[in-house]
C-alpha cells in the first residue's frame, strides 16, 4: 500500500477528526500543510476543483471528504473498528448528524467576535477578513446561525451528549466509534482553539471527561512532507485498480461520461472529470492535471450531487 498523505492545517476540527482516526487505528502518514484559505494551488491539482479540508492521498487516488476518509481507513485497517457491530447503523446516523447539525452550531457559536479576535490574535488584521470573505464564499447560499441562537443550541447539544456518556466510557459503549470522532471534533475547536468560549463546556463535566478520553488517543506516528513531493507521488503512481463493484444509475448519466460532483452544502467548487464508478456509497472521476498526472477522485454519494459537464 502507498504511504497515507494527508492534506490539512492545524487549526482544521475536521481535519483533527481524521487525525485521530489515523491514531486509533495505528496508522503512520505524511503530514501536508495546506493553506486556510484560497487559493490553493497544489490541493486543486489534486482535486480539480475541490478545497476543503482534509483530504486522504494514497499514490494517485484521492480521498474527499471526512465521511468517505472513514471509510477508506476501516477498509485499511478493519480493527479497531470505527463502525462495531451491532450499533454501527446507529453510529453513522449520528455521525451525519454531527458532522452537520452540531458542527455548523459550534462554529456559529466560535466564531462570534470574541472568538475570531482569539483566532486571529497573533495574526495581522488582514488575515481575519481575507477568512471571512473565504468561508463567505465557501457557505454562499446556507442558512447562517446566530451566535445568540447557536449558544441555546449548543448548550442543549451538550446536555444531550453528557447524557448519552452517564454509564459508558464512549457515546456508544466502551470504546470509540465513529460517532465519537464527530461529535469531538467541533467540541474540540471550542476547547483548543477558542477556549475565551470554553467555558459553556463546564457546564457538562461529563463530555469534559469524554474529550480527554477521546484526546489521549492522539494522532499517531506521521513525518512532514511538502505539497510539491505529494505531487509528485501522485504523477509517479497510477490510481489503484477498480474493483467490480455495482453501477447504481440515478441520474441516467453513463459511465464515461465528463460529469460534475459538487458539495451541497459548504464549499461550492466543483470537480470536472470522467465518471468511472458510482456505487451505493461513492462517486469516482477520472482526471488528468499537469503535475500530477492521471489521478482518480474519490466522493461520497451522501452530500455531494452528480451532474453531466456542459461540452464547452
Amino acid at each position: 500500500m502507498s504511504e497515507l498523505i494527508l492534506h490539512h492545517y492545524p487549526t482544521s476540527p475536521f481535519a483533527e477528526k481524521t487525525r485521530l482516526m489515523l491514531g486509533y487505528k495505528n496508522l503512520p502518514w505524511k503530514s501536508v500543510i495546506i493553506p486556510m484559505i484560497m487559493p490553493k494551488p497544489d490541493v486543486v491539482a489534486l482535486t480539480g476543483g475541490y478545497r476543503k479540508t482534509p483530504i486522504l492521498q494514497i499514490g494517485a487516488d484521492i480521498y474527499c471528504d471526512t465521511a468517505l476518509i472513514s471509510d477508506v481507513l476501516e477498509h485499511l485497517q478493519p480493527e479497531p473498528s470505527v463502525y462495531p457491530e451491532p450499533s454501527k447503523g446507529l453510529a453513522r446516523t449520528l455521525a451525519h448528524w454531527a458532522d452537520n447539525t452540531l458542527f455548523w452550531t459550534s462554529m456559529a457559536y466560535n466564531t462570534q467576535p470574541k472568538g475570531i479576535a482569539q483566532i486571529f490574535e497573533k495574526a495581522p488584521p488582514e488575515a481575519a477578513r481575507a477568512f471571512g470573505e473565504d468561508r463567505k464564499a465557501m457557505s454562499f447560499g446556507m442558512a447562517r446561525i446566530r451566535s445568540t441562537d447557536a449558544a441555546a443550541a449548543y448548550k442543549s447539544y451538550l446536555r444531550r451528549i453528557s447524557d448519552m456518556l452517564d454509564d459508558r466510557p464512549f457515546l456508544l459503549g466502551e470504546v470509540p466509534c465513529i460517532a465519537d470522532f464527530a461529535m469531538y471534533h467541533p467540541l474540540w475547536f471550542t476547547r483548543v482553539q477558542t477556549p475565551v468560549l470554553a467555558g459553556i463546556l463546564k457546564l457538562t463535566p461529563a463530555v469534559l471527561d469524554w474529550m480527554d478520553r477521546m484526546a489521549a488517543i492522539g494522532h499517531g506516528t506521521f513525518e512532514t512532507s511538502s505539497p510539491a513531493d505529494a505531487i509528485a507521488t501522485a504523477a509517479a503512481n497510477a490510481p489503484a485498480p477498480m474493483h467490480d463493484d455495482i453501477f447504481q444509475d440515478e441520474h441516467g448519466i453513463p459511465l464515461g461520461s465528463q460529469v460534475l460532483v459538487t458539495s451541497e452544502s459548504f464549499g461550492p467548487e466543483p470537480t470536472e472529470g470522467e465518471l468511472i464508478a458510482a456505487t451505493r456509497m461513492h462517486y469516482t472521476l477520472r482526471r488528468t492535471d499537469p503535475r500530477a498526472g492521471t489521478v482518480h477522485v474519490h466522493f461520497p454519494r451522501i452530500g455531494y450531487s452528480l451532474k453531466a459537464a456542459i461540452p464547452a
